[in-house]
């Protein structure tokens, strides 16, 4: 049998492989017509003798589609978009699409860069966890009609598909839960600014003080920058205050990392001496001492609604833009400083 002619095995490679023509080979690759039982197997066999993977790019100029979707995202922002990536790729695959990944940074000019990269692979639509001051990013999909879904860091914007967690009630529940154990002083560690997801966790904060009959004070909030560092700099800078928080909402799953190593240098116990409520609900936040009270969200339903939104929006360009926003759930545990709660509520 003869081998390949070269290091990237064509369509003409496998037809004499397999003693076949060439528009035999292209029926069973794509599925274009019936092929005998014993030809098609001589052709898959030598399919994997070569390694081929046909030529996704020329076959989108054909069928108009690469089975493909983009994502981009930022690959250190939290722990929680490893796990949303996850249930996307399921999700996508489910449907016959694969996921091409592009690192953004959770910077503009990266993300802009990246999605340039992505539509040039000629991938079918994007998914895009918005990075600080990427307006211009998005804008410029939606003039040139890129079906595009955000996701998690929702904007006011009506012209594009969204879809991620409910934040303000959330994180005002977090807070009010606090205030009913009796504290006066509930300070918060926020997220990134810029960040619609920082916002809207602040302003939920605030909402809770104000249903609590507590009152805001711009002291009790520091900006852990949504990372490790930046929530211990933050509880550092409110520990340092004259009065500072008997008790803390911190914005996301990073920063709470950042607080239990400051808490644990100083020697606090976190629920005792230090309550802490946190949003975002890692898989260790029970194995901590004490167990983390935590609001979590729902990241396999939101990779399946990105998904799904995102196929329709392939298939009904003219569709109108939909903003979904899922409920998270509360994992009362010991954190917030309450005796061992054995159910979830």
């Amino acid at each position: 049998m003869p081998q390949p002619r070269s290091s990237r095995p064509t369509q003409r490679d496998i037809a004499e492989l397999a003693g076949v023509s060439i528009t035999t080979v292209s029926h069973v690759v794509n599925g274009t017509r019936a092929v005998a039982e014993d030809t098609k197997a001589a052709v898959l066999r030598a399919i994997e003798t070569t390694g081929y993977t046909g030529d996704a790019i020329a076959r989108s100029l054909v069928t108009g589609g690469t089975r493909s979707i983009g994502m981009a995202i930022s690959l250190v922002a939290n722990p929680y978009f490893a796990t949303l990536m996850q249930a996307i790729e399921r999700e996508a695959s489910a449907h016959g699409y694969t996921v091409l990944l592009a690192d953004t940074h959770d910077t503009a000019d990266t993300e802009r860069d990246t999605v340039r990269a992505l539509r040039s692979r000629r991938v079918d639509g994007l998914l895009i966890t918005p990075a600080p001051g990427d307006g211009p990013v998005i804008g410029e999909l939606v003039s040139l009609d890129v079906p595009t879904v955000l996701i998690d860091r929702l904007t006011t914007r009506g012209d594009v598909d969204q879809v991620g967690t409910e934040n303000i009630q959330a994180t005002s529940a977090l807070t009010a839960h606090l205030a009913t154990l009796g504290h006066r002083r509930v300070g918060m560690i926020s997220g990134a600014p810029g960040l619609s997801t920082s916002e809207e966790r602040v302003l939920g904060y605030r909402l809770g003080l104000g249903r609590s009959g507590l009152t805001w004070s711009a002291e009790l909030v520091a900006c852990g920058n949504s990372s490790h560092e930046g929530g211990a700099l933050a509880l550092s800078q409110l520990l340092a205050l004259p009065e500072p928080p008997t008790a803390l909402v911190v914005g996301n799953d990073s920063m709470m990392v950042g607080v239990l190593h400051e808490a644990r240098r100083r020697g606090l116990k976190i629920g005792r001496d230090l309550p802490v409520v946190v949003y975002d609900d890692v898989e260790w936040a029970d194995l901590v001492d004490p167990p983390l009270t935590t609001m979590a969200q729902p990241i396999e339903e939101i990779g399946r609604q990105a998904v799904r939104l995102l196929l329709a929006r392939i298939n009904d360009p003219g569709r109108k833009a939909e903003t979904v926003r899922l409920a998270p759930t509360l994992r009362h545990r010991e954190s917030c400083g309450c005796p061992s709660v054995h159910s979830h509520q």
